[in-house]
């Protein structure tokens, strides 16, 4: 489990293409990393499967991961968000995260705000039903909340998508990929865990 508050910024080494997977060898900047530890790389939970000395771990990414995230679009030389799995201790400075990924989404736009910058993503219609206005989601592993959710086609949005629109203060900009993004890039999506179960349990209620 995760909190959704990024740890450390590290850089993809290498990309290795298996048969419909990769081998993602990433610089975490990790030094005590331990072997079949669950690190979440942009908000997705992978196992350690090798490491050195100087914090390069390896990860293996299969077919079912490159298929509902958007780590298929990382290469060499590229940053990623990192976070290590919560302790029993830690401060939940954001909200659950489990590194499981609901959805992919595209920047819209970006617009300075003072010193903080509100950017706007595309979010597939189906995760509308668990986003609410102040409450929490996950882009890309940060932890984030949510000050305007659109409705499906709404504003501009294509008929499958909505808008939601985020106040990004400057620390999370210069220490977070946020800043790197450009317009149409994906992000993985986790949307609030509670929501989901909440849902399930009105359903079979």
């Amino acid at each position: 489990m995760f909190s959704g508050i990024i740890e450390h910024l590290g850089g993809v080494a290498a990309v290795q293409s298996g048969n419909a997977s990769c081998l993602l060898d990433i610089d975490t900047g990790i030094t005590d990393v331990a072997l079949g530890e669950s690190i979440a790389v942009n908000g997705v939970c992978l196992t350690a499967t090798e490491y050195d000395a100087n914090g390069r771990v390896r990860f293996f990414v299969s077919s079912e991961t490159l298929a509902r995230t958007a780590l298929g679009r990382l290469s060499e030389g590229g940053r990623v968000n990192l976070e290590r799995a919560v302790t029993p201790s830690t401060r939940l400075s954001g909200h659950i995260v489990q590194g499981h990924v609901d959805g992919v989404a595209r920047l819209v736009s970006v617009e300075d705000s003072g010193d903080a910058r509100r950017i706007v993503f595309a979010v597939p219609s189906a995760l509308r039903r668990y986003m609410v206005e102040k409450g929490s989601v996950t882009l890309d592993g940060i932890s984030l909340t949510l000050n305007e959710v659109g409705a499906p086609g709404e504003g501009g949005a294509e008929a499958d998508t909505f808008h939601i629109a985020l106040m990004i203060i400057p620390h999370t900009w210069d220490h977070t990929t946020l800043g790197a993004l450009s317009s149409g890039d994906p992000v993985n999506v986790e949307v609030d865990v509670i929501a989901k179960y909440v849902e399930t349990l009105c359903q079979y209620r």
